[in-house]
């Protein structure tokens, strides 16, 4: 018996955090061609290469990248 997609969406929410990220992940990487994902990242680092030597940007720490990530996750876990 095959499981709907429904039915292993159910059971994908069952996992912990970490897992559903490694499946979502996997799942990303199967269904979209290497060549596709390697553009996609060459265009976004050198997008960011610009925006830093054009100064564009904001650097901070990596202490309040995690403050930041811990307050956004404390809003969303409610």
């Amino acid at each position: 018996m095959s499981l709907t997609a429904e039915q292993i969406k159910a059971e994908a929410m069952k996992l912990a955090p970490e897992e559903r990220a490694d499946l979502a992940d996997w799942l990303w990487i199967s269904a979209t061609p290497r060549e596709d994902v390697k553009a996609a990242w060459d265009a976004e680092i050198a997008r960011r290469i610009a925006e830093i030597d054009a100064g564009t940007v904001e650097f901070i720490s990596g202490e309040q990248v995690l403050a930041r990530i811990d307050e956004k996750l404390r809003k969303v876990g409610g």
